[in-house]
């Protein structure tokens, strides 16, 4: 009795399957990052890396969708009793173009409004810039060097260090003495007398 309740259960047991794969654009040339991949009805899953590339494991049966903010979701549906334990996808995902109707933003509620409000403006002759006074080059100067930096400064700032972080960990390093226009200079400050030691 026990002998056959085991062997019902392992029949109706799935095989784990480990789903692996690279996501790609429609032109197939670009990899594409932060693709989410899950199986909805498990409410498990996992997103593609940096160069497109995701894992995850599933059962047999199993529909994993695709999806990305932009690009059309897709689903695969996991095949049953395969005899492999691994299924390996590479993955073209379409831009989902999505058109919206013109909207035209006016200031006013309507044309003639607007024309009544343009020919009620007082103008008068801008402020002439007295370039002794605080307005000075040399004024405009000493308080830009006093000025701590803006928001969009510090953004480039971590930016720029992020990108250095990246490319020496992951780019090629300078190697300067196998490098001919290094050497080129290093002979031209030869020539020059740089390298001499002054007194």
């Amino acid at each position: 009795m026990q002998s056959q309740h085991s062997v019902a259960q392992t029949t109706n047991e799935r095989k784990v399957i480990q789903l692996s794969g690279i996501i790609l654009n429609s032109d197939s040339t670009d990899a594409v990052p932060g693709v989410n991949v899950y199986v909805p009805k498990k409410g498990r899953g996992t997103s593609s890396g940096r160069y497109g590339y995701f894992s995850l494991p599933v059962l047999e049966g199993d529909s994993v969708i695709f999806s990305f903010i932009g690009l059309k979701k897709q689903s695969f549906k996991v095949p049953d009793n395969l005899d492999d334990d691994k299924i390996s996808l590479i993955l073209t995902m379409q831009v989902d173009e999505i058109a919206l109707a013109e909207i035209e933003v006016m200031p006013f509620p309507t044309e003639d409004e607007f024309k009544r409000q343009i020919l009620a403006m007082n103008y008068e002759a801008p402020m002439a810039i007295d370039t002794r006074g605080n307005m000075s080059p040399e004024t405009l100067l000493r308080w830009a060097e006093n000025m701590p930096a803006s928001g969009n400064e510090n953004m480039r700032y971590f930016r720029q260090n992020q990108v250095m972080q990246i490319q020496d960990r992951y780019g090629p390093r300078p190697f300067t003495l196998l490098d001919p226009f290094a050497w080129n200079k290093f002979i031209q400050s030869i020539k020059r007398g740089d390298l001499k030691k002054r007194d």
